[in-house]
């Protein structure tokens, strides 16, 4: 399972024993919010992206949408998401439970800006009813992130 794989990735910062997991759903930012007892701006949703021969994970805030130009400035291509059946083989989770711990060797992990705002976010771990809430230091080291990016749209004010 997914989730032992992200529990796994975790316990090498000793935060395995931090992860949650609920009795409903929390495959989408909704059912997270609700889940967790937060605003859906601070579930820290994982998106998965297929650029050129590899594949890239954005966790981005909750309430943000991809913004094409932006991304395309980034990354030199069109945003193109993995279709659903790709998601889990490449990444090496499920849809629902998408993140950024225990994920597959070929997978780079961006962070975008949008989470600055909040001291600390909710990402999920590897599971479709599971969730860890890091600060954004935290977020950085137990992502193994390659950088923070500025590719989505509304959340400035």
């Amino acid at each position: 399972m997914s989730i032992e794989k992200a529990r796994a990735h975790l316990a090498q910062f000793g935060a395995e024993g931090r992860v949650l997991e609920f009795p409903v759903s929390s495959a989408t930012v909704e059912l997270a919010a609700e889940a967790v007892g937060c605003e859906p701006a601070r579930i820290a949703k994982t998106l998965s992206f297929r650029v050129g021969d590899g594949v890239i994970l954005i966790v981005a805030a909750g309430d943000v949408k991809i913004d094409n130009p932006r991304y395309k400035a980034r990354f030199g291509c069109k945003a193109r998401m993995l279709p659903f059946e790709e998601v889990e083989p490449e990444t090496g989770h499920a849809v629902g439970g998408v993140c950024p711990f225990g994920v597959n060797a070929n997978v780079t992990v961006y962070l975008d800006e949008s989470l600055h705002r909040f001291e600390t976010v909710f990402p999920a771990c590897g599971s479709s009813n599971s969730a860890i809430e890091l600060t954004i230091p935290e977020l950085e080291q137990f992502s193994g992130y390659t950088a923070w990016v500025d590719v989505c749209k509304g959340w400035r004010t």
